[in-house]
């Protein structure tokens, strides 16, 4: 699962200023946990470890050490990116997924998540740009929480690592009460604390001057519309779900899946033994 948190303050940021938001995301992470702490800014991880169990020890750096990520989730796409990205002359360390996304930030910039396939939460810090660049994935399956005020940007992947900064006062938000009683849920970017945030799925948010932008990178597209029949349809959803399932196995661990008993489940696993005989 992984735990990703962080803070941007102009006072500094100290290593055991990350540890109290370390220890409270334990669960999230059991593995291993690393900071980054220089300057304005400190980064951490809580590491669920899948792939390159050795070396994949976050935060990750670009090569001369000016851009640095913390990340949480999978890019199933990544082996293919990181080929086209050694052809354009950037050089790994690790074989991980998360290198992969600072090296196509330091190519694309802000439009590198679109080219990433999968469910994922990450934090970007550009020092030379003295910036920060967070986002989420398309269907907002990986959390991402954040209080902002002037010289302060605190954020983490649940709301309990920010407020173990002791920085942001846990007040409620009356609007948001009303939200979760009307609606069973609070959405976002409200939440239930009156100064802490969540950013919607499929959208970015930089940090740059002591301002920050939030704006959508994706929407959901119903065209063209498909002009096929059933047989061409059924061999079409086939090789898709094949596709996804095998993607959802890359990892230095045993896979597994969760059966319920359900159709869903059931073809997953299914489509798992045909693939693993």
């Amino acid at each position: 699962m992984c735990g990703i948190f962080g803070k941007y303050s102009v006072d500094g940021v100290t290593t055991e200023s990350l540890r109290r938001m370390a220890d409270v995301l334990v669960h999230r992470g059991p593995d291993d946990v690393g900071f980054h702490a220089e300057g304005p800014i400190g980064l951490g991880n809580r590491r669920l470890s899948i792939i390159d169990l050795k070396r994949g020890r976050q935060p990750i750096c670009n090569e001369d050490g000016t851009i640095w990520i913390v990340f949480n989730g999978e890019i199933y796409n990544y082996r293919a990116l990181r080929e086209q990205l050694k052809s354009q002359g950037h050089s790994f360390k690790t074989s991980t997924d998360t290198e992969v996304i600072v090296h196509l930030y330091e190519q694309e910039g802000d439009r590198c998540v679109e080219q990433l396939e999968g469910m994922f939460a990450f934090v970007i810090w550009d020092a030379p740009r003295t910036r920060m660049f967070c986002a989420r994935d398309r269907l907002g399956q990986k959390p991402l929480y954040y209080h902002h005020r002037p010289g302060l940007f605190v954020f983490a992947s649940e709301i309990k690592g920010i407020l173990a900064t002791e920085d942001v006062e846990p007040a409620l938000d009356p609007l948001a009460l009303h939200d979760y009683l009307s609606l069973r849920f609070v959405p976002p970017p409200r939440t239930m604390f009156r100064a802490i945030h969540k950013l919607p799925a499929a959208h970015t948010l930089t940090l740059e001057k002591d301002e920050i932008k939030v704006q959508r990178y994706w929407s959901l597209r119903y065209d063209p519309k498909l002009k096929i029949d059933e047989r061409d349809a059924q061999a079409a959803l086939e090789g898709i779900l094949a596709e996804a399932v095998e993607s959802h196995q890359v990892g230095d661990v045993p896979v597994g899946a969760l059966l319920s008993g359900g159709l869903d489940s059931g073809l997953v696993v299914a489509l798992m033994g045909m693939q693993n005989n």
